[in-house]
């Protein structure tokens, strides 16, 4: 199936549909050869995701869960949070988080719990359809909201969670910490043997571990490239490119992507090529993006000569692979997944961002106070102030939502930036 069927699937779901023609934006560069690739790779991995129930098992796993212990049992994944941002992009979000709504949920829960239930609830997705799970997978590594947003999914669903419970790191992880996440690996081995009717091997596992790893890196090394003078693509460009690191980790097909995507990258760069034509000024984001306004912001930003070359949302993916050993694959996921940027302390936070400003000769930062994601946003004022007396960059808080539009505000936004487009300046 995933070798013929779904090519000609993919063929036949294009049958009478007419793309309206983008009008090139003046400001920007050639557009990335693997944008096609990437389209190719994840209409290939929804629609196989249609046939997978009943032929494979198929379990919901949140972003920051160690999928890689999944994939040893022939599991097929599906990422919530990456169709929530789908459903953002589409500018479905308010309709679904409004189902969801209805329901009793309230609005300031996290726009992507609410998509995933309004679609729960309704069935309706840009995707044409997601197979029923029979499993859910989540760590609370990113926030504690997905624990109880997959309680519900569970109740609703019938079937069994499996929650990697991560402690906080308040100042650093301890051994003890490290022990206690290792027995919950060794726990749910006869769990998902059960779900899956296949044996546990160690050795599959280390080896989805291996090519996690290389992947990861690999995605590191993509991202590096916008150290570059002119950069070869923008942050925007980034948060597309990320979804194979996160719906595909461990696969060979996210290593090859990414392997592909960086002799690309390095080619522009040995060639002078940049994402916008006239990058006089090189910012950073903080924060998810915000997937309805991804084209409005971009063509605004590069607009003012401005590039966004670093995200601490994206730098996430690959922030803590070298952790990672196939050696050793239980203890080093367990580091590797407990040190992610929304479960370490702020001040950690602070450090990694000044470490980026400085890498990527950044000479502004923009922050995204995202209403539904708490452990994002929190502490963004303090952060903010403080890099502006360290590094006294300019920098601007917008208030928006991941994914639901209703949060947003296009003229608070436009007077904040314009504010911030003349301090740049000064």
């Amino acid at each position: 199936m995933k070798d013929l069927g779904a090519p000609a699937l993919m063929g036949i779901s294009k049958v009478g549909k007419k793309s309206r023609p983008i009008k090139p934006d003046p400001h920007f560069g050639p557009p990335l050869k693997c944008t096609k690739r990437l389209k190719e790779i994840m209409t290939r991995h929804y629609m196989l995701s249609r046939y997978a129930e009943g032929a494979k098992p198929v379990a919901w796993v949140t972003s920051g869960a160690p999928v890689e212990v999944l994939r040893p049992f022939g599991i097929y994944t599906v990422y919530p949070e990456n169709h929530g941002a789908l459903c953002g992009a589409k500018k479905m979000g308010p309709e679904l988080c409004a189902v969801a709504e209805e329901h009793g949920y309230h609005q300031d829960l996290c726009s992507y719990a609410r998509i995933d239930l309004g679609h729960y609830f309704s069935g309706k997705t840009p995707a044409g359809k997601l197979p029923k799970p029979d499993l859910l997978f989540a760590s609370n590594n990113i926030c504690q909201t997905v624990a109880y947003w997959y309680k519900a999914l569970s109740h609703y669903l019938k079937i069994p969670l499996i929650l990697f419970d991560t402690p906080y790191n308040f100042r650093e992880i301890t051994d003890s910490d490290i022990s206690y996440m290792v027995r919950q690996f060794e726990e749910m081995i006869p769990v998902l043997e059960q779900v899956s009717g296949r044996q546990f091997n160690y050795r599959k596992l280390q080896e989805y571990v291996r090519i996690g790893k290389d992947a990861s890196l690999t995605w590191g090394e993509v991202l590096a490239t916008m150290k570059s003078r002119p950069a070869p693509m923008t942050i925007f460009d980034a948060f597309g490119h990320m979804v194979p690191i996160v719906s595909l980790r461990g696969l060979p097909l996210a290593l090859e992507y990414y392997r592909t995507l960086l002799s690309e990258l390095r080619e522009r760069v040995s060639h002078g090529v940049g994402a916008i034509k006239r990058e006089r000024k090189r910012l950073m984001w903080d924060n998810i993006a915000i997937w309805y306004k991804m084209r409005d912001h971009s063509s605004l930003f590069a607009g003012q000569g401005m590039n966004f070359v670093t995200a601490t949302y994206t730098n996430a993916w690959a922030e803590t692979t070298p952790y990672m050993d196939e050696n050793r694959p239980f203890e080093s996921m367990a580091r590797a997944y407990s040190l992610v940027i929304l479960n370490n302390n702020l001040n950690s936070r602070l450090e990694l961002m000044e470490r980026l400003i400085k890498e990527y000769q950044v000479d502004g930062l923009v922050i995204h106070s995202a209403r539904s994601c708490k452990p994002y946003s929190v502490g963004q004022y303090d952060l903010k102030r403080l890099l502006m007396e360290r590094l006294e960059v300019p920098s601007v808080i917008i208030e928006a939502d991941i994914t639901d539009s209703r949060a947003y505000s296009e003229e608070q936004t436009r007077t904040r930036l314009e504010a911030f487009f003349e301090a740049m300046e000064g």
